[in-house]
Formats: C-alpha cells, structure tokens, sequence
C-alpha cells in the first residue's frame, strides 16, 4: 500500500507521498511515487501514483514513450525539404509523419491544451494497461487496480489538481475541497479536514502533508519513508523545491515531537466532565 496527498492552494500546489511498496510482509521496498514531468516549456506536470506496481510504471512508461515519440517527429519534420509544387516532404523521400496532436488525434501531456485532457489520457492509460493484464492477473488472483494524482499548470491555464480513479475518470480538487488522497488515505485525513484550505502558504501546506504522512506511517506499517514533497508555484511552471525525507532526519522527528506535544497540550484544555467539578 501506499499514501499520496497533494494541496490545491491559491499559491499553488503541494505533493507528498510516502516510498514504501510491499507484496506481502517479507518483500518490502522502497520505489519513488513522485514523478514531474515537463514535456515543454509551457506546461508542467506532477504525477503520484499508488496501487499495482507494475500498472503504474507501465503507466509512467507509456508516457516518456509518447514524449519521445513527439520529439523525434518534431525532428523528422524539421529536416523536412520543401517540395516544388507540393507539401513538404522527408528529404529521404518517404511519406511526411503524421503530427502528434494534429486534429483527431488524442491529447497527450505534450499536446494537451487542458489539465482536464491530461488526466483523461492518463486515465485511458491506466486503462488500456489495466485490461492488457487482467486475465492473468485475475488468475493469479491479484488486481491491477492503480490511482494517480495528477497536478500542474498549462500556460494560459489555471493551475489545477485531479484524481484519476481506476475505472479511468476523474474528479478535480476545488477551493471547498482542496486536498485529494490516494492508497491509505483514511489515518491521515482528520489534519486535513480539520485545518486544511486552499489559502494555506505552500510552506504551512507542505507542514500539514508532512504530518499527515507522519500520522498515517504510525497507524500502518504498509506506509513509510523516505517521504518526498514537491512545492509548485501558481504561474511559474516549475518545482521551486522539492526534497526526500529519511526515517530519522530532522524534519521527521521535530514534526512528530510538536504534533505529538500538541496533541497532548490539548488534551489538557479540554472542558472537564461534570463529575470532575464534584468528585465522590
């Protein structure tokens, strides 16, 4: 299992997720869940995904593909000569490659003009991968289910943040309900409702994810670190910080110590009972 958080902020956007991955309790190890992409100069992308392994770096995978293969017919068609009385063609003389992202053809997180088509075509990723295995993997009675989180920015565009379901569709965050969760979600999510919304700093937010994530690894073992945050700035297209947190690093401790001296701090304050103020 596994635990991704991400904030949608008026400033911007928050990433943390754990590095645990486990099939079954004597196979444990430790894969990134955090990937940023930045297929151009006019968009970036942050993915986190959770669920089968194998689903989500097929996923991953089936994306650097379609990025380079965007790339190379860019190059193709640069090298193009232009014809006399015609189109332009290759100069070898063979057929002129179709354009990536010309019309009909299906956005990709290069061609994509939405965040909204980027998290449909990694949907239909998940998706396509999903079914390609699902035989086998219903025999051996195992699921290829996966989720990602998917945030960023398209120039001209608002920054965003979706979750992308197995089933392919996907549900976007807003200023009512501004953090999405995927995998163990359920330990760490009283933070958030509690003193979580869209006008946190990118700081405070990445605070409240850290604990979050802290809370989650206590109450189940399945999640773990090294923890990873990614800050992304509204409007300037890049991860202006980004970090991995150990087990027993700095950040780790201290924020477990002042939550935890907090939470008892408050126990303390809380009204007294009413046979409290008149004993037996």
């Amino acid at each position: 299992m596994t635990y991704c958080v991400a904030f949608l902020l008026e400033k911007g956007l928050v990433f943390a997720s754990d590095s645990r991955t486990n099939a079954g309790v004597d196979y444990i190890s430790s894969y990134s869940k955090l990937h940023v992409f930045q297929p151009a100069e006019d968009r970036l992308f942050v993915i986190m995904a959770a669920g089968n392994l194998g689903t989500t770096q097929a996923v991953l995978n089936r994306i650097r593909r379609d990025i380079d293969r965007h790339h190379e017919a860019a190059t193709e068609r640069a090298d193009m000569k232009p014809a006399a009385d015609g189109p332009a063609c290759p100069s070898d003389g063979s057929p002129a490659a179709a354009t990536p992202g010309a019309s009909g053809a299906p956005p990709t997180l290069l061609t994509a003009r939405y965040l909204f088509e980027a998290a449909d075509y990694i949907g239909k990723l998940s998706v396509d991968v999903q079914r390609q295995f699902s035989t086998s993997l219903r025999e051996a009675g195992a699921t290829g289910e996966a989720s990602f989180i998917l945030g960023g920015q398209i120039a001209g565009e608002k920054h965003g943040l979706y979750l992308i379901y197995p089933q392919g569709n996907a549900v976007m965050a807003t200023a009512e309900t501004p953090f999405l969760q995927i995998g163990e979600s359920k330990y760490g999510k009283p933070p958030l409702d509690y003193i979580g919304h869209s006008r946190l700093s990118l700081e405070d937010a990445a605070r409240l994810c850290l604990v979050s994530q802290i809370i989650t690894r206590r109450a189940n073992l399945t999640v773990g670190p090294p923890f990873e945050i990614a800050l992304v700035p509204a409007n300037e297209l890049r991860v202006s910080r980004r970090v991995k947190l150990e087990k027993e690093c700095d950040e780790v401790n201290r924020s477990m110590e002042v939550w935890t001296r907090t939470m008892q701090e408050g126990l303390q304050r809380l009204p007294r009972f009413a046979w409290e103020q008149d004993p037996l």
